[in-house]
């Protein structure tokens, strides 16, 4: 685990001594034991941004927001410069998560950020596109893709698997520092962590398994439901599974084009795989015809939207065992 200190001063070897016994305890997940460690190095060195920094680092990984906004609000009236400290993006996570909206624009905007004109106390919204977003980093992590709507949200585009917890539409606070990346159309995208909920969707996710003769088939039953406001996902084909050193590093074909098999797209049962969703469907070696997919869609349109993608082409299209998961 890195200490987050940059040196100015030079602290007192207590307090190195003291902060590095604390992040040794916070990666190995010992929270509740570090917190008195931090409050020690803050009370020796309190003319320190670090010291609080390090605090609301810690009240960031235990969601404590509001100790993380004092912590980190006493971190950046200690700062020697304008733009660019860790600590304010750190803020931003943290009124984000508040909800605060004059924080958050504050501290994106203190961090060099340009951010659009409007209402200064109204919620952040920024156009900053698609990128993955890994879904429950510390237990069965899933990496899907998603909007990134302002510098710590994500609302989730992909169809998530139902051990994730998580929905399609749901959107998910997220930390800062980027671990690992994707590549789809040869360009590199950023996998971010997610921190926690932001805010559920309504829209239950359900599982079907389809007959579809051909790609096309399949194709076809996403464009209907895309065009019905929702979403389908055939996670025969988008779903993988890999191994944890891949899934946090550079995986450079995440576009579906990928023929072969990878060695790395397992787990095994000591070290188990992670989860990951590819940017479009991929195509493989051969079509199967008998395809799981994820829907996201209300409970009163999803039969109806299978009814009707099989009607178009009855002698290519049938599904059974429709199922909500999530």
């Amino acid at each position: 685990m890195r200490i987050f200190h940059r040196a100015r001063h030079r602290p007192s070897a207590t307090w190195r001594q003291t902060t590095d016994r604390a992040f040794t305890l916070i990666g190995d997940g010992r929270y509740e034991d570090a917190g008195p460690l931090l409050v020690m190095a803050a009370d020796l060195e309190p003319w320190l941004s670090d010291s609080w920094f390090n605090l609301a680092l810690l009240h960031k990984f235990r969601r404590d927001w509001d100790q993380a906004r004092a912590a980190g609000l006493r971190a950046v009236a200690l700062l020697d410069r304008e733009h660019g400290a860790p600590d304010w993006w750190n803020l931003g996570i943290t009124a984000t998560a508040l909800q605060d909206w004059p924080l958050a624009r504050r501290a994106w905007q203190a961090y060099g950020l340009r951010l659009p004109g409007g209402a200064q106390d109204g919620t952040v919204q920024l156009d900053l596109g698609t990128t993955p977003v890994r879904l429950s980093p510390e237990g069965e992590a899933e990496v899907v893709w998603g909007r990134r709507l302002d510098p710590a949200r994500i609302e989730v585009l992909s169809i998530p698997l139902p051990s994730s917890g998580r929905r399609w539409g749901e959107v998910v606070l997220h930390d800062g520092a980027p671990h690992g990346e994707r590549v789809a159309d040869g360009v590199a995208y950023p996998v971010f962590d997610e921190i926690e909920l932001w805010a559920p969707s309504p829209v239950p996710t359900y599982v079907v398994l389809l007959q579809a003769a051909t790609a096309a088939d399949r194709d076809a039953l996403e464009r209907l439901v895309a065009d019905a406001g929702y979403a389908a996902e055939d996670w025969t084909s988008s779903v993988r599974l890999l191994c944890r050193a891949c899934s946090e590093s550079r995986m450079a074909a995440d576009d579906g084009r990928t023929v072969h098999h990878d060695p790395h797209d397992d787990g095994d049962a000591a070290h188990p795989g992670h989860l990951s969703h590819l940017s479009q469907a991929g195509s493989g070696l051969s079509w199967l015809t008998e395809r799981e997919c994820g829907i996201a869609a209300p409970a009163k349109l999803v039969g109806a939207l299978l009814d009707g993608w099989v009607a178009a082409s009855p002698a290519t299209r049938a599904y059974r065992d429709l199922e909500e998961v999530c």
